[in-house]
């Protein structure tokens, strides 16, 4: 019989979630090359002028740097980004008049703050004679640069109304404390280590592993992250999880899906035979135009341990079939299952048990690709390192913010409660997660819990639906701003959401730096800069590696280290689909005021508490 990876290269998914209309324009495949061109334009000529006789005389750094630092900088940070704002302003999806507003709007207000950072560091040099070292002030104005361009986007992009987030405070001491403690101790490594004169740190740099970062710097977020991945498996080893079967109903929304629909329900009912308890399938037939709807109602009659039927769902988006699901439950378990999924023979029986903890709200595990494809070994990593290591390491602190849709169990209450999935926006399935953890429930995230979901094997689909991944932190942190700007104080809303969008700029900006850098160094303008090409080749290789191989290693799948090499080079391809991504989102003329409330959806004014 042949398997369904065998036929993923017949897919070409396209839907109506592709490019949500109010939000997102359609992007040709020749708008980020172009940008890119533009960019490298730009970037060429501003760093020939500055390295001029004349204009070198009044940015002596070789950059526009308005006070005397101490030191030297790896690459011309501010050069970099007037040059990203210009090129990406000019073909981002809106009219001209949006785009220069937007272009100026990021321009203007990076130049302020390097200013008045400039001017902090001139005092302080006519105070105390002492100046910052100018490598410093390159990374804050790089991480400056990459919030001006996250909040911009937020502020001229069409967004998803800002609605009331209703937050419920439980105690967090547990989990200030782990993460006080954690800190602590990485910090004291990274610093110890930095002192240290060592033979492999000598050789991690002449491999390109570190490129111009010091070992204490690169040290501190692996020992931090580390730290919190053991006392997360330690949480979850030592959970009280009796035998607990109680009924579970599985939503399957299905678009278009008959090359693998009969695969997903035949998993699940093997899954269903070893839970034991009754497992009610929800296939949510929404608008297929193939024969989806016929094999599942045959799929679903010959199964020997689930019960299911098909529904129906004509209006398209998978926000709602999901809905219409919700409706159909009946149960107090919800199992949401896409559908090209393959569920874990252990699934329900694993994840169920967890809910015998009255605060916890959402489980998830970790997705591995079927392998065979063009995009499955470098995907194979991509999980062990963000779901299987990232995810898992901030569940200890209870600061999960999204458990993905693939294979997902909530108390189906609680969806309810918060009115259902959102429609009409991408990133629906993070956006209930992160709601469920406002109202105080636990995340939890078992690395042991696996299941294969489908990796797109074409160019094509990969595109598509990365598109629509990373566009969904934009969408979520604009319809839940409440969290950044309101007066809560949560990890998520104050801490997590924030790195999102900035390093989701990092992301986009990762290709043109690496273009940036490559002309610093191939041009030769500055004969002062500092730049080697290992450092360049360390952008994309660097970090990641190692956080790849460590990753790997704790979750007992060392054969995903074979996989290094393309997991490098899609880490690059995920960064220019990410520029892609961005480039998608309609720009407005006005920027809204993110801070000010002009709708707010009403919620039940009746809070769910925790047992």
């Amino acid at each position: 019989m042949t398997t369904a990876d065998d036929k993923r290269e017949q897919i070409n998914y396209i839907s109506v979630d592709s490019a949500p209309k109010r939000f997102a324009g359609p992007v040709s495949v020749w708008q980020a090359p172009r940008m890119l061109a533009v960019f490298t334009v730009l970037a060429a000529a501003q760093l020939w002028l500055i390295n001029t006789d004349t204009v070198a005389q009044i940015f002596p750094n070789r950059d526009y740097v308005f006070s005397q630092h101490n030191g030297r900088h790896a690459i011309a940070i501010r050069i970099f980004l007037i040059s990203f704002f210009a090129a990406f302003a000019a073909f981002s999806s809106g009219g001209a008049r949006g785009r220069i507003l937007f272009g100026l709007d990021m321009t203007l207000t990076f130049l302020a703050g390097c200013a008045v950072f400039d001017l902090a560091n001139a005092t302080a040099h006519h105070l105390i004679g002492s100046s910052l070292s100018l490598h410093f002030s390159a990374i804050t104005s790089g991480l400056f640069g990459f919030a001006v361009y996250s909040f911009k986007l937020l502020e001229r992009g069409f967004m998803p109304a800002r609605i009331r987030i209703e937050h419920i405070p439980v105690s967090q001491l547990r989990a200030f404390v782990r993460l006080g403690v954690t800190i602590v101790i990485a910090a004291g490594v990274a610093i110890w280590v930095g002192g240290m004169d060592l033979y492999l740190v000598q050789l991690m740099r002449d491999w390109t592993l570190l490129g111009g970062i010091g070992p204490g710097v690169f040290l501190f977020l692996p020992v931090l992250f580390g730290q919190l991945y053991l006392l997360a498996i330690y949480d979850v080893l030592t959970a009280n999880t009796p035998e607990f079967k109680p009924p579970v109903s599985v939503i399957v929304p299905a678009h278009n899906e008959s090359y693998i629909i009969r695969d997903t329900i035949n998993a699940m009912d093997r899954a269903a035979a070893h839970y034991g308890g009754d497992v009610h399938i929800l296939i949510m037939n929404n608008n297929s135009t193939d024969d989806t709807e016929e094999i599942a109602r045959e799929t679903l009659a010959a199964c020997r341990a689930a019960k299911g039927r098909v529904i129906n769902v004509p209006k398209p988006g998978k926000s709602n079939a999901l809905n219409a699901g919700l409706d159909a439950c009946e149960t107090e378990f919800l199992v949401r299952v896409d559908a090209d999924t393959l569920v874990g023979e252990d699934n329900f029986t694993r994840a169920m048990p967890y809910f015998t903890d009255p605060s916890v709200g959402v489980v998830g595990g970790v997705p591995v690709p079927p392998g065979g494809a063009l995009f499955d070994r470098a995907r194979l990593l991509e999980v062990l390192v963000k779901h299987g290591f990232y995810s898992v390491a901030m569940g200890a602190v209870n600061g999960v913010v999204g458990i993905p849709g693939m294979f997902v169990v909530y108390r189906t209450h609680h969806p309810r409660y918060l009115g259902g999935f959102v429609e009409g926006m991408n990133g629906e399935d993070t956006d209930i997660s992160l709601r469920i953890g406002e109202l105080g429930f636990h995340s939890v995230v078992d690395p042991k819990l696996r299941y294969v979901s489908e990796v797109p094997s074409s160019y094509s689909h990969m595109r598509e639906q990365r598109m629509r991944w990373f566009r969904s932190i934009y969408h979520i942190s604009s319809r839940c701003r409440d969290l950044i700007y309101g007066g809560g104080k949560t990890l998520r809303g104050k801490v997590i959401l924030p790195y999102m969008l900035i390093n989701s700029a990092r992301r986009a900006m990762l290709v043109p730096l690496i273009i940036f850098g490559s002309l610093e160094w191939g041009l030769g303008f500055n004969a002062n800069s500092p730049i080697v090409w290992q450092s360049i080749v360390a952008v994309a290789t660097g970090a990641p590696a190692i956080m790849a191989v460590v990753a790997s290693l704790l979750n007992g799948v060392p054969k995903g280290i074979f996989a290094l090499p393309e997991y490098l080079m899609f880490r690059v391809l995920r960064a220019y689909f990410t520029l892609e991504s961005m480039l998608s989102i309609l720009i407005d003329v006005r920027a809204e005021d993110l801070e000010r409330v002009i709708r707010l959806d009403i919620v039940p004014d009746k809070p769910i508490r925790v047992a």
